[in-house]
């Protein structure tokens, strides 16, 4: 399989929105999706995508997303956030996830942020492999889901 990491945009959205839905009942039932479909939509084409780097991986030439990354700048100080890692939720395990964080981290200042559901076991064992660590946890009063999350941050080159 050939695959090919290309930015996303505007007209990526709908597909874009489609697996982030699938993916988050599939793995993420754990924490509720409080916002509707439509809503969901207009978040990835209104917000997401102006807002963030959005990177989609797929079948080469430019088949549907298999999945995607999107990051940003910290505003605050140096460095940068993971904002979206989602993927097909069939596709999981298949190494696309890692194609899409080392794409990030050759590209990426340090420190390198993100935030992941406590109860993701699989997302946290992802990150750790990719050297990331945690830093901080919350209570979940910090994220709409209202689920424990965990501040993860890698500070060197990692991979």
């Amino acid at each position: 399989m050939s695959l090919e990491i290309r930015r996303a945009d505007v007209h990526d959205a709908d597909q874009i929105a489609t697996l982030y839905l699938a993916a988050r009942r599939r793995h993420l039932a754990f924490a509720p999706l409080v916002h509707s479909e439509p809503d969901v939509r207009r978040w990835v084409a209104e917000l997401l995508l102006p807002a963030a780097r959005t990177w989609l991986i797929s079948e080469a030439p430019s088949g549907a997303p298999l999945g995607f990354l999107s990051d940003a700048a910290d505003e605050r100080d140096e460095g940068a956030w993971i904002e979206q890692l989602y993927l097909s939720p069939d596709r999981v395990g298949q190494g696309l996830g890692a194609r899409l964080l080392v794409h990030a981290l050759a590209r990426l200042p340090r420190p390198l942020k993100l935030h992941t559901f406590e109860a993701n076991a699989g997302a946290r064992r992802f990150y750790e492999r990719h050297g990331f660590v945690v830093q901080d946890r919350g209570d979940g009063s910090g994220n709409e889901e209202g689920c424990p999350d965990l501040l993860m941050v890698l500070r060197d080159k990692g991979l």
